[in-house]
């Protein structure tokens, strides 16, 4: 058995290629658009590891989603948690769960996705603003 992608679906292309490629930093790996099924494809990697994708499914027609409680959240080990944060906020993105342990953080996709991020390797030290921001809403 081999893994090969989670789905989530997206209501707006150009938003969530922004947040998960712009400024999350995974990578457009391949597209697939289907005319008959209404609907596109668009699997994401983060850069180097080409076996953990995202696949971003946009159905023509549109529907709509909540926020998905019962899917979980993607999760993805960063170099920086600290940088990656400040770079997602400068762009707008709620840290929903601020990295204060400097190891942990968590934001959501313009879909409401959850989305985990952990720092590589050890935590890094408690550095402000991270260590005295609160929560907003969950995660």
């Amino acid at each position: 058995m081999k893994y090969l992608h989670t789905m989530v679906r997206v209501t707006d292309v150009e938003k969530s290629l922004e947040f998960y490629c712009k400024q999350l930093g995974l990578e457009e790996l391949k597209r697939y658009e289907s005319e008959q099924g209404r609907f596109t494809l668009i699997y994401l990697a983060a850069p180097g590891d080409h076996e953990a994708q995202v696949e971003l499914t946009y159905n023509w027609d549109p529907e709509e989603y909540d926020e998905g409680r019962n899917f979980g959240h993607l999760a993805y080990q960063v170099d920086d948690i600290y940088a990656l944060c400040q770079k997602l906020m400068d762009a707008g993105v709620t840290i929903s769960r601020p990295p204060r342990d400097g190891h942990m953080a968590f934001v959501r996709s313009p879909d409401n996705i959850s989305v985990e991020l952990l720092q590589k390797g050890e935590s890094l030290p408690p550095e402000e603003p991270w260590a005295s921001m609160p929560n907003v809403g969950h995660w």
